[in-house]
């Protein structure tokens, strides 16, 4: 186990203004002339966490974290109805991410994210590979359309009763159709009471796949202010509705772009959101990833998940 650093702050924090009304917050924590390091948040529309960070070496890393599009304290927040779903793509964000390095003057980072940042992450590493020193990140996902496909639809076989309010959420002449398309357009409904419900029924869906993980917390997705929640399920439902305008497979598919960056890819046995075959195959086709599977763990997480991730950032750190 490797131990818990004393909590850092930041020491710098900011707007990056992205040219087109989008206004994404960022701060840096650590040394800054440590070795660059960006976290990655999941969701989409999670934001970034707001609490002092015990994981990274204060002396050794530069740690950079920011809230993505929309979210978190970006601006404008995607519970503002003027907030445009049409400029929060993946391209959009990869292209955050760009600019924010070439703001923050670094050269190389280390990436670190779970989840949707994952999906992040391996498509912004395989336009940039020059740009990424090494690749940590945990409960994986590529967001393929059959993955989408699963996570709304297919792990309503274990939780029917959950799915059938999840679908029940939608308009009845929509509920056998493209249910993320449905809940995307009433994301966007001008009546915030209409937002506000088609929200709660969303997050209360996510709480239901991670309801029988080893590490589960009750209202883990829904336990947010209802602004935040409203954003989480609008951003969410925009680009997973449009499968992330990536085409199917194409992570996978190129993989090979990551030649040359050493990555280490923790996921849990249990995830049901993100079933573990992704990663497998992932790990395959990345001859320098390092997969690791934890019995005890899901989507959440757990204690050996995280033990291992601290000590791959400690194995990077002086590279």
């Amino acid at each position: 186990m490797v131990d818990l650093y004393d909590p850092i702050h930041p020491y710098d924090s900011g707007f990056l203004d992205t040219g087109d009304g989008n206004r994404v917050y960022y701060e840096q924590l650590g040394n800054p002339e440590g070795k660059p390091a960006v976290y990655v948040h999941g969701g989409p529309g999670a934001g970034a966490p707001q609490r002092p960070t015990r994981a990274w070496d204060p002396e050794y890393y530069r740690v950079i974290r920011f809230d993505q599009r929309n979210c978190g304290r970006s601006t404008p927040h995607g519970s503002d109805p003027a907030a445009d779903m049409a400029l929060n793509t993946t391209q959009h964000l990869i292209d955050d991410l760009e600019r924010l390095r070439e703001h923050l003057g670094i050269e190389k980072w280390l990436m670190s994210g779970a989840s949707w940042g994952t999906t992040l992450i391996l498509a912004y590493a395989q336009q940039h590979p020059e740009r990424v020193s090494e690749i940590v990140i945990q409960a994986v996902m590529t967001t393929s359309r059959a993955e989408i496909e699963w996570l709304y639809r297919g792990a309503g076989r274990f939780y029917p009763e959950a799915w059938d309010r999840f679908r029940d959420g939608v308009p009845e002449d929509e509920r056998d159709g493209d249910l993320l398309a449905a809940y995307a357009r009433l994301m966007e409904n001008p009546d915030r009471a209409v937002r506000e419900k088609a929200a709660a029924g969303w997050l209360a869906w996510e709480d239901a796949v991670i309801s029988d993980e080893p590490n589960g917390q009750p209202g883990m997705y829904s336990d947010r202010d209802v602004d935040a929640q409203i954003a989480f399920a609008r951003i969410c439902a925009n680009i997973f509705s449009n499968g992330a305008w990536l085409e199917e497979d194409q992570l996978l598919r190129n993989a090979h772009k990551l030649a040359g960056i050493p990555g280490v890819l923790l996921h849990g046995r249990h995830d049901m959101g993100c079933p573990v075959q992704t990663v497998w195959e992932l790990a395959k086709a990345w001859p320098d990833a390092r997969l690791h599977i934890f019995e005890d763990s899901g989507h959440v997480g757990g204690a050996a998940m995280q033990d291992a991730a601290r000590e791959a950032i400690e194995e990077f750190k002086k590279r």
